[in-house]
């Protein structure tokens, strides 16, 4: 008999990629999502073949029930991108802490034996390491700084997953995403906010453009394409260990100001970029250890420029389906 999941925040970046790659291999697929952050359209490839759900993570009788003759939980459901830190932070830990309960609950309700649960790279802020390997401390700075309810939120949400794990599951596996991109990533990430404003300005430059940008372009982020992170993220689904704690991502890291300079040579444009004061509790450094992964058998292949020129192509095609309000 086929192995059946429930993929909360299914029709997310991630989750609509991890239903895809779990329905191709031949497993059942039940989606809950209630669209608020992510869009139908990215399961358009395999509707047909998956149950879809409209509700919400924090509604416990709707996720008991969804969750019935279910085998495995992965619960990705969350509130990302990082303008909602900062002026959604009891909307971002609400969606957080109520919706990890709810799961665990209906774990217990439904006896469903393993659970998959989607942490964060946030939940380090400012690595002491680097590669960043999981055994790390996890921190929050500064309490009074709202940022810090998207990492705060994914602690507790680990902290949960661990010390309900140890009795009642099988199987229970974070994993800590590293900045994953691709077309269809949403709107209020870096990249495709470069993306936009670069064609944008392009269309009004000649020559030579001046493209400011938060920082002074010197900090660092290890981007990791969604076909190789999905690939990373079915290895932990199917050999992770009992309360193991896995980073998918590349240990290829690159500045700020080349990643600006990157999508601009997919426009075959050059630029200049222009800096400014960096965000309170902005993270200088991230660059995760995989060799964890790796010894799973997991291994990144797309490159940044090859991925980076597939993404920008999907957003200059696209742009007629980014919200009013981003």
């Amino acid at each position: 008999m086929s192995k059946s999941y429930l993929v909360t925040g299914g029709s997310g970046f991630i989750g609509a990629a991890l239903v895809e790659r779990l329905v191709k291999t031949g497993y059942k697929v039940r989606v809950l999502d209630n669209n608020s952050r992510g869009s139908s359209r990215r399961l358009r490839s395999v509707s047909s073949e998956i149950e879809f759900i409209d509700g919400d993570i924090r509604d416990s009788s709707t996720i008991i029930n969804c969750s019935k003759d279910i085998d495995c939980i992965c619960h990705l459901a969350y509130v990302n991108g990082t303008e909602f830190f900062y002026t959604s932070p009891e909307y971002v830990l609400d969606v957080a802490v109520r919706g990890m309960l709810n799961v665990l609950d209906a774990c217990r309700r439904n006896g469903i034996g393993e659970l998959v649960l989607a942490s964060s790279s946030e939940v380090y802020q400012s690595p002491p390491v680097l590669p960043t390997p999981e055994e790390v401390p996890l921190v929050i700075p500064d309490i009074r700084n709202p940022r810090y309810s998207y990492g705060g939120g994914k602690m507790l949400c680990e902290l949960m997953a661990v010390n309900y794990g140890l009795t009642g599951f099988d199987r229970v596996t974070i994993f800590r995403p590293h900045n994953v991109y691709g077309p269809d990533m949403g709107w209020e990430h870096v990249i495709p906010q470069f993306v936009l404003r670069a064609k944008d300005l392009i269309g009004v430059t000649n020559g030579l453009v001046r493209f400011p940008i938060k920082g002074d372009g010197s900090q660092t982020r290890s981007f990791v394409h969604i076909e190789d992170f999905t690939n990373g993220l079915i290895k932990v689904i199917d050999k992770g260990e009992h309360l193991g704690i896995y980073h998918i991502g590349t240990t290829d890291e690159v500045t700020i100001e080349s990643l600006a300079k990157q999508v601009f040579s997919c426009f075959e444009r050059d630029v200049v970029v222009i800096p400014s004061e960096a965000p309170q509790g902005e993270t200088n450094r991230r660059c995760p250890d995989i060799s964890k992964l790796r010894s799973l058998g997991y291994e990144p292949r797309i490159s940044l420029y090859e991925g980076l020129k597939e993404t920008v192509n999907w957003y200059c095609a696209n742009t007629h389906l980014k919200p009013s309000a981003c």
